[in-house]
């Protein structure tokens, strides 16, 4: 790749200072110009997801339940909770929560001093029940159950809800079986809409142009902190909240980065591996190059991993196991003769991860994951050469499935010094 030299320049006033009055202004400070003042915000235009859609959402929902004989399920703050209901509600000690019934309105519990909040974010249903704080939430979850005419059954749990919430629960309506909402929420979260889609793209988009903008930044002596600061930076000028985190030299090797400072030098091999949300929705892009011009060695690994990401995505098929992508993906790198299996040097992970709202969801590229490809299904490919004492090579693209097959959401990188198509 070549590397460009970014000049910052301030003005200088030349001859003898001159004596400012009460009554002349004060000197105007010249403005510190950002490498990035070219960009412009790329989400302006980006349509959210509506209520209809979350509508949509709690209707397929509710015929999961049915299907599954879950009365209700229970939803801690969280992004099952916004993926539903459109709030975006952290967590604390305090009882905030969504509760969806197989059949009627989606119902809240939230303390008092909150209501008003939680009111002015609703966007589906309007039943609100209100603890003070000597109260039990507990107590107002069981009605709830109760006025749905949930009196024997299963109630689903979220995977997020926390232990606490749901040892209160249990106790205060003990009559009730309490079983996993995986059956639920994963079966509508893991299959993306064509607006979710959009917003992914959008996503991913951003990112790359954030990467494209950052890599020529790139200066010797530069830490890795100093590097990601500006991968932000670029985020935030083309409109989306993201990042991403940097490895130089051996430290590229470890997979989520080294703790060991490290300063950029000729020849070092850069991973960077990040993304942003947009509409709610993730990307998540690495990218390696080398600082300067590569040796053959570091060509050869990249070239490897290229071949091993070409290969994960050709085994990505319509209605075959997801666990093809990592089985395809890896066998290119232990047939060079790295691993076998997770063993180092080689590819000491899974191949990808589910993808959405969440950087991380369901659906992983992982040996006997038997989930067969479906049509709206989002993840990663990204298998990763690590060498340790050397460097490590990682090149990650997002993919999707459609109906006529797989598309990426991000075009592969063509070669070591193009990190980009």
């Amino acid at each position: 790749m070549r590397r460009r030299d970014f000049i910052r320049t301030s003005a200088l006033t030349a001859g003898s200072a001159s004596v400012l009055t009460a009554c002349d202004p004060a000197p105007v400070e010249q403005e510190k110009k950002s490498p990035f003042d070219g960009l412009k915000s790329m989400t302006d235009d980006v349509k959210g997801i509506t209520v209809d859609e979350r509508k949509a959402r709690i209707e397929k929902a509710q015929k999961l339940m049915t299907d599954n004989k879950i009365g209700a399920i229970f939803l801690d703050g969280g992004t099952s909770m916004e993926y539903f209901t459109g709030i975006r509600w952290g967590t604390s000690e305090r009882m905030m929560a969504a509760i969806i019934p197989a059949k009627g309105d989606v119902k809240y519990v939230s303390p008092h001093f909150e209501e008003a909040r939680v009111r002015e974010l609703m966007t589906i249903g309007d039943d609100v029940r209100v603890w003070e704080e000597h109260e039990s939430p507990y107590a107002l979850v069981a009605s709830i159950f109760k006025d749905a005419g949930i009196r024997t059954g299963k109630i689903g749990m979220e995977e997020r809800v926390r232990f606490f919430l749901f040892d209160g629960i249990r106790k205060e309506a003990s009559n009730l079986e309490y079983v996993s909402a995986d059956p639920v929420t994963i079966n509508c979260r893991m299959f993306k809409s064509a607006t979710e889609l959009a917003l992914m793209q959008k996503a991913n988009d951003v990112t790359i142009e954030a990467y494209r903008a950052s890599i020529p930044l790139l200066k010797e002596g530069m830490s890795p902190g100093e590097f990601s600061g500006l991968i932000a930076d670029a985020h935030r000028k083309l409109g989306a909240r993201g990042g991403a985190f940097a490895s130089f030299g051996a430290a590229s090797a470890f997979p989520h980065g080294s703790s060991t400072p490290q300063k950029l030098q000729p020849g070092d091999v850069v991973l960077l591996d990040g993304g942003c949300s947009v509409g709610g929705y993730a990307s998540d892009i690495t990218r390696t190059v080398v600082f300067g011009e590569p040796t053959k060695r570091q060509r050869e690994i990249w070239d490897l991993e290229k071949q091993s990401q070409a290969a994960g995505f050709a085994a990505a098929k319509l209605g075959d196991p997801c666990e093809n992508v990592d089985i395809a993906s890896r066998k290119v790198i232990t047939d060079a003769g790295f691993g076998p299996g997770y063993a180092v040097p080689g590819l000491p992970h899974r191949t990808g991860h589910g993808i959405g709202m969440d950087g991380h969801e369901w659906g992983n590229m992982v040996l006997g994951n038997k989930t067969p490809f479906q049509p709206g299904m989002c993840f990663s490919i990204e298998p990763t050469i690590s060498i340790y004492g050397e460097f490590g090579i990682r090149l990650e693209d997002c993919a999707y499935m459609t109906e006529s097959g797989v598309k990426w959401f991000s075009q592969p990188s063509p070669a070591i010094d193009q990190p980009f198509a």
